[in-house]
Order: structure tokens, then C-alpha cells, then sequence
């Protein structure tokens, strides 16, 4: 089974213009996230997949590897799987390009479910962790998911899903992860299906594969990525750096 891990690095950011290119210790965020990712060893390759030169280069002048993005794309997926079309690979792993912190012992969670699925009956894996504070439940920046008794996501959304009509069922609320394991084909197939409703309202892109009857197998992890949004983050990333 040949495992790869996938970067998609775009230059613009709404909240934060330029980020991945930002200094972190003396090197750019993109640059870091693309090293960690290597050194993890975990893949057979590693590459970025980006829409700028400036991305591209600073990759492949640092001895890496990018891909140009031929069209333009409105979600990660459609990126990586331009990408991964002619490449001979199996599982495609996505690492966000603006987490250079890299947590392996998840990456490896992931990996361990895809090679646990013998029967293919997993389309790809995710990873959530458990929320409790009330603020992290109702905000619709973090993204809800419920499973099924077997860990196969039911539904993705901004909202508090379950509704607390009652309190007292020992509900857990688990908040989504956005780091993908991927089989290839499920990444084709997204390619070329259209978005419905249900992604074009909550603006999830994971809900294309729930409405064409993909199976999303969640893995819980205590894990908190540390994420580069704003030059606030990019203070925290450094000291903690």
C-alpha cells in the first residue's frame, strides 16, 4: 500500500494574506509544514499542491516537491485530486499547510485505519476530539460531527448538533479535525460529482462525500492542532517555537 501526504498551499488567505509564506524561526510556515511532514516518516512522498509560483518555489528551491494546480478549486479535495490523478498511490494523506506542528501519533492513527481496512469499506478517515466547553460547542467555526455506534460519521455541520433538548443522556460533543486519510478513488469520485445543497449552505466540503454515500470513518484523538490563522497565531507559533 503506497501512502503519500498531500499539502494544499494556497498564497491568498482572507483572514491572513501570505501566511504560509511568513518567517517561523528562519524559515517560511509552508516550508516547516512540508519538513515536518517528511520527518515524521511515515509516507512514501510528500508533496505540496499549490495555485502560486512563489509557493512552488520555495518548495522546490529547498530541495522539495510541488504541484501546480491546473484550474482553479473552491475546496482542498478538488485540489488534491487534480494532484493525485496520474500519480500510482493508494491512501493520500492531506496535511494542512498552516500546521507546521505536526501531531504524528495522529497522522499514524489514520494511517493504522486505512491498513486495518482490508474489505475497503472505508472511503477515508478524519479525525475528531471531544468538546466540552460550552463557547467551543455554539461556536459555528468549530465544526460538529456525529457518528454512528461504529465511528462512521452521520452528519457534519456549524451548528450544536445533537440539539440538547435533553441534558442529561450523556451526550459528547466531538468537534472536527479537518486532516484527511483518503483512498484515491474516493478523491476521483469527489472530483467529479457536483456540490449539493447540504455543502453549498454549511460551506463543509465533506458533506459532498456523506450526500454521494461515502463512509467517513471518524478517529477520536486528544490532539489540538496548532493552526496559523492570524498574525496572532503566528506570535504564539514563534514563542512556542
Amino acid at each position: 500500500m503506497k501512502i503519500i501526504a498531500v499539502i494544499p498551499a494556497r498564497y491568498a488567505s482572507t483572514r491572513f494574506p501570505a501566511k504560509l509564506m511568513q518567517d517561523l524561526g528562519g524559515k517560511t510556515i509552508i516550508l516547516r509544514t512540508y519538513q515536518a511532514a517528511i520527518n515524521t516518516n511515515l509516507f512514501d512522498d510528500v508533496f505540496v499542491v499549490t495555485d502560486s509560483d512563489i509557493i512552488y518555489n520555495e518548495i522546490t528551491t529547498n530541495g522539495g516537491k510541488a504541484i501546480m494546480s491546473i484550474k482553479e478549486h473552491e475546496s482542498g479535495s478538488d485540489r488534491i485530486a487534480e494532484a493525485v490523478a496520474n500519480l500510482d498511490v493508494d491512501i493520500v494523506v492531506n496535511v494542512q499547510g498552516d500546521e507546521p506542528f505536526i501531531d504524528k501519533d495522529s497522522l499514524q492513527q489514520l494511517i493504522s485505519v486505512c491498513h486495518a481496512d482490508e474489505n475497503k469499506n472505508i472511503d477515508l478517515a478524519s479525525l475528531m476530539r471531544e468538546i466540552k466547553d460550552e463557547s467551543d460547542i455554539q461556536n459555528p467555526n468549530n465544526v460538529k460531527v456525529v457518528v454512528d455506534q461504529t465511528n462512521f460519521a452521520l452528519y457534519f455541520s456549524r451548528s450544536v448538533i445533537p440539539y440538547p433538548r435533553e441534558k442529561n443522556v450523556g451526550v459528547r460533543y466531538f468537534q472536527h479535525i479537518g486532516i484527511y486519510a483518503f483512498r484515491k478513488q474516493a478523491l476521483l469520485d469527489f472530483y467529479a460529482l457536483p456540490m449539493q445543497s447540504l455543502e453549498a449552505s454549511e460551506k463543509l466540503e465533506q458533506l459532498r462525500y456523506l450526500e454521494f454515500g461515502k463512509r467517513i470513518k471518524m478517529v477520536e484523538t486528544t490532539h489540538v492542532g496548532i493552526g496559523i490563522d492570524t498574525p496572532e497565531d503566528l506570535e504564539k507559533a514563534r514563542l512556542l517555537l
